[in-house]
């Protein structure tokens, strides 16, 4: 069974042909794709225009604006195996979502998202309680290590501004004790 990466999702109609804009695009994946999923249809590419912030597509069976406008809202996926490769230190976002972040062992939170900031990509760490998320960036400083197919990502909680708290949950129990 073949899996599929989110990629986007149907905006509102640009022109007359049946093209549209392309929210939350991932240009990589649809400029690569001949072939997208939309909602649960796959359908051809037959236009990709524009640049990465705002990405315009065509799609086969999508005639008119008012074919465009019936599919506003609707995911758009990729199969991973039309997916360009990715280089090291790269990784699709889904793939990090649900990932557990730790520091040296001490239980951080669970990747809740990845956001794209004007700055530069963060990890949106869902934390125990009412803390509130943690954003870690995507930098060497702040992301030691990744392992998706473990599900772990190590952070410096030192670099984030982070302190380790005595009465935070995930501590162990030699930390609490120092």
């Amino acid at each position: 069974m073949e899996e599929w990466l989110r990629a986007g999702r149907v905006g509102r109609p640009h022109g007359l042909d049946g093209s549209f804009l392309v929210s939350e695009a991932i240009p990589a994946l649809l400029r690569a794709a001949g072939l997208v999923r939309v909602g649960e249809r796959e359908r051809r590419v037959l236009r990709c225009a524009g640049h990465d912030r705002r990405l315009i597509l065509r799609l086969e069976g999508c005639e008119d604006r008012e074919a465009a406008g019936a599919l506003r809202g609707l995911e758009l996926a990729v199969a991973r195996s039309l997916a360009p490769a990715l280089e090291q230190d790269e990784w699709w976002a889904q793939d990090l979502e649900g990932c557990r972040v730790h520091d040296r062992g001490r239980e951080v939170g669970v990747v809740e998202r990845l956001l794209a900031l004007p700055s530069c990509e963060v990890l949106e760490v869902r934390r125990r309680g009412d803390r509130p998320p943690l954003l870690v960036p995507l930098v060497a400083e702040a992301v030691r290590a990744v392992d998706v197919r473990a599900g772990l990502i190590e952070v410096s909680l030192a670099f984030l501004g982070e302190e380790a708290r005595a009465d935070d949950a995930s501590s162990t129990p030699s930390e609490e004790a120092r």
